[in-house]
């Protein structure tokens, strides 16, 4: 692996606290959540959190797709390589974040909201299911004034690659606008994850704005699906939606748009500007051995962005993906094993 300089990676997005349980379809019902789902909290969601707390054996992890995406990247790059940014509260929810981020050898520059709780996910397991129900509470209060602080815009500038995580669309678009112009001006690797099928539905305009400047957009087939369907493409074929993403026109020209489609144990179907697509079948795994799916795509986005990070060839960046992806789906919860595991490319 190549020397990596410290904090080559910036990531954003919405820290969250997981409040992550095993339920079942009596406790879906009561919420109005189906099984396999993310979703922002409305009113009537609100107090699952207590419910998940104080009724069920829930595990708390330091969540947020972007956050897990930081912490499995810095699990297989050296010390110091990656820092995250967002917004948190001033409370307890936010303290056990920054215990868990630290256990990671994550650096985290958090917006801190005095008035604000942390954000907090609630996220019921049923079988191999997961749905995520999201109050982002302080994370939905992040500001340019953060990003463009001096300390914080000083790591934006030290930095080689940024990744944004869709989610943020519905926080701070100026701040992932600013990141995205940072990188094009500079001919930084920006990395963009659509995050959920609602991204492309109820955010379509703010997602579009920032199309041009996506070095590599990572997405899973039902964000594809949704992105088509929101973009009038009249196609369910995810090779087809693969090449119409990678196609699209392009801030910095210096770069080739790479779109990076994951389908669960399906292939991985990767387009390189608007060549043809290239499956990557998944390593595979006795199902016995999968535990807790959440996170899985924010691990594959982990390990592809590690290995852009570390200059290993798009090949290698997909086989890291799908590596980490794999470690994480035997962990509860979007975690990562240790002792730290070591990655060795595909057939070891």
């Amino acid at each position: 692996m190549s020397a990596t300089k410290e904090y080559a990676l910036l990531c954003l997005e919405n820290p969250l606290l997981d409040i992550q349980a095993q339920g079942d379809d009596a406790l879906l019902a009561k919420y109005g959540l189906k099984p396999n789902d993310a979703i922002l909290a409305e009113e009537k969601h609100l107090d699952i959190y207590e419910d998940l707390l104080n009724n069920y054996s829930a595990k708390l992890i330091a969540g947020g797709g972007a956050q897990n995406t930081a912490r499995g990247a810095q699990y297989m790059l050296p010390p110091n390589s990656v820092v995250y940014l967002g917004g948190v509260g001033d409370d307890k929810y936010a303290a056990i974040l920054h215990d868990a981020v630290k256990q990671a050898g994550l650096r985290v520059e958090y917006r801190v909201d005095k008035k604000e709780k942390t954000g907090r996910c609630g996220v019921v397991i049923t079988g191999h299911n997961r749905s995520m129900c999201t109050d982002l509470g302080a994370a939905n209060h992040y500001d340019l004034d953060h990003l463009k602080s001096p300390e914080v815009w000083k790591l934006v500038e030290g930095a080689t690659h940024y990744f944004v995580g869709g989610y943020h669309l519905t926080v701070c678009p100026p701040a992932i606008q600013a990141l995205a112009e940072e990188a094009a001006k500079n001919n930084k690797a920006f990395v963009f994850s659509l995050s959920a099928p609602f991204i492309p539905q109820f955010f379509k305009d703010p997602l579009d704005a920032t199309a041009p400047y996506w070095d590599y957009v990572i997405g899973n087939e039902t964000e594809a699906l949704s992105y088509a369907e929101n973009h009038g493409l009249e196609t369910k074929d995810i090779k087809e939606i693969a090449k119409h993403l990678a196609a699209l026109p392009k801030a910095n020209t210096k770069r080739e748009r790479v779109a990076i489609i994951t389908q669960g144990t399906l292939p991985t179907i990767v387009v390189v500007n608007g060549q043809d697509a290239k499956e990557y079948p998944v390593h595979p795994i006795d199902t016995s051995l999968i535990n807790d799916t959440t996170g899985a795509g924010d691990a594959f986005a982990a390990g592809f962005t590690a290995g852009l990070v570390a200059g290993v060839s798009l090949d290698q960046c997909v086989d890291q993906g799908q590596w980490l992806a794999k470690l994480s789906i035997q962990e509860l919860g979007p975690s990562f094993p240790f002792p730290k595991q070591t990655y060795k490319p595909s057939g070891n």
